[in-house]
């Protein structure tokens, strides 16, 4: 407690807001002569920027890519997931140094290392497999260890495979699915624990973040199985708190990242109608606050990052189809019908249900109560409401004022919040939450953006990500082909 009787949490709140009103005040009283012009370049997103600040980094990890410390594959991720976001594709030798490197994370017995004979991870698993899902490609999804590439290269003119007339480009395939997928499968069945939850690794922790790496690689990898899945549910309901979010552990405090990971993992595994999702949007709502963007947890300062961990929860909630009140259907747009099937326990939810659901605001001639107090057993609403407009959970364009106001830097990059230096996960989250913004309003995630949905010049616009793996949602559709093949 400070003098006067003000809290340190409290200081600190009272210094953010003074930051973000100036901002926004400077913004607001732009000279009426001056203010298209200006109002729309304060507002635009600086791609050019901030493509030039990724390929920088990329270029200062090096060909081996030993420049950095334990969390490489993570750095990887949020690069090349922000380049994908923008639309931008790597030049072809950061490509292929990113591929070899994350080649060489690979453990002979599965999952990736922070870096090459580091101890497999499931979060720099996780972090791994989404980078080489978002460069895509034969050649990054042939990825394969060095042990593999030695049997082909020695048996690569046998007789046996000329008469098995294998394509190059099959063999390698080949190779992939029995060495990378299949030892990856057994370090994430390592992993799991009595319980049903996962461990990060070896003897790690136990928590809802380890749980959702495993689910969310081994669904994206077409691995998922009911060994799997199994008591994973049941650890994630345990650590529901009464104020409605999801904590990393039972008896934990509420927080967004692990809320995201918990939400999508019952999605996954199809179990989310377990959960109190009532309870879970309202605490999700008002982690919102008066700078218009997201806190973490209640009564925390507000963070660039938790764009996409509170704004991705909410794109997921007011996607899920409980027309039934028990099933869960989630698939891409054009694939099925969400209304007709469901996936059964274990089966991977393809996409993200393009039907207006119980769980959002509706408009329909006017707009429905706020408070989105519906009734989760009862199917007859959502069937009677026809072709409406969704609206999404929390304040989309409140969002994207914070995101472009506060949290980008001019010279490329985002952060946390004014006062703070630019980094890579901040630059990933930002545009991951912007981009969940300017899709909230969408029938299918991957439509057209809503007119009005995109805040400032609509060049703006990002590609769509899907949500529960926060991959490029074209990048996510050529993976799930690949894998399908297997």
């Amino acid at each position: 407690m400070e003098s006067g009787g003000k809290t340190v949490t409290q200081v600190e709140q009272w210094s953010v807001e003074d930051l973000v009103f100036r901002i926004y005040n400077l913004f607001a009283n732009i000279p009426p002569g001056a203010q298209t012009t200006l109002y729309m370049y304060r507002l635009e997103l600086q791609r050019d920027e901030h493509i030039k600040y990724l390929n920088e980094g990329l270029k200062q990890l090096g060909p081996s890519f030993v420049a950095l410390d334990s969390s490489r594959p993570w750095l990887c991720y949020w690069i090349i997931h922000s380049m994908a976001l923008l639309g931008e594709s790597l030049d072809y030798q950061l490509e292929s140094n990113a591929i070899d490197f994350l080649n060489r994370c690979q453990d002979p017995n599965g999952g990736f290392g922070g870096g090459p004979g580091q101890m497999p991870h499931l979060a720099t698993t996780y972090a791994a497999v989404n980078s080489i899902v978002t460069l895509g490609g034969q050649k990054a999804l042939s990825s394969i260890n060095r042990w593999s590439l030695f049997f082909y290269c020695s048996f690569k003119n046998s007789p046996f495979l000329t008469t098995l007339q294998l394509q190059f480009s099959e063999l390698i395939q080949l190779l992939f699915n029995l060495s990378f997928r299949d030892k990856l499968y057994n370090f994430l069945l390592r992993m799991k624990d009595p319980s049903g939850a996962f461990r990060m690794h070896d003897a790690g922790e136990i928590d809802v973040r380890a749980c959702y790496t495993a689910i969310s690689v081994a669904s994206i990898l077409n691995i998922l199985d009911d060994e799997l899945i199994r008591g994973v549910g049941n650890f994630i309901l345990s650590c529901q708190t009464y104020e409605g979010g999801i904590a990393g552990e039972p008896g934990s405090e509420a927080h967004g990242g692990y809320t995201f990971c918990g939400l999508a993992t019952m999605i996954l595994i199809n179990e989310v109608n377990h959960l109190d999702l009532a309870g879970l949007i309202d605490w999700v709502v008002f982690r919102q606050g008066v700078e218009c963007g997201f806190q973490g947890r209640a009564n925390k300062l507000v963070d660039g990052c938790y764009s996409f961990w509170q704004g991705g929860v909410l794109a997921l909630l007011q996607r899920i189809d409980l027309v039934t009140g028990e099933r869960l259907s989630l698939f891409d747009s054009g694939e099925e019908d969400s209304t007709g099937n469901s996936s059964s326990e274990g089966e991977d939810t393809d996409g993200i249900s393009s039907m207006a659901e119980e769980t959002c605001h509706f408009k329909n001639g006017e707009q429905q109560d706020s408070s989105c107090s519906v009734n989760y057993t009862s199917s007859s609403h959502t069937q009677s409401l026809g072709n409406v407009e969704m609206e999404p959970l929390f304040h989309s364009l409140a969002l994207q004022q914070y995101i472009l106001l506060c949290s980008q830097l001019e010279n490329g990059g985002f952060r946390d919040k004014p006062g703070k230096p630019r980094d890579f996960y901040h630059t990933c989250y930002c545009l991951s939450g912007l981009t969940v913004c300017q899709h909230s309003c969408s029938k299918d995630y991957d439509s057209p953006s809503v007119p009005g949905q995109v805040l400032g010049p609509y060049s703006n616009l990002l590609e769509p990500v899907h949500p529960l793996y926060n991959v490029v949602l074209k990048q996510y559709r050529e993976v799930r082909e690949f894998f399908s093949r297997s």
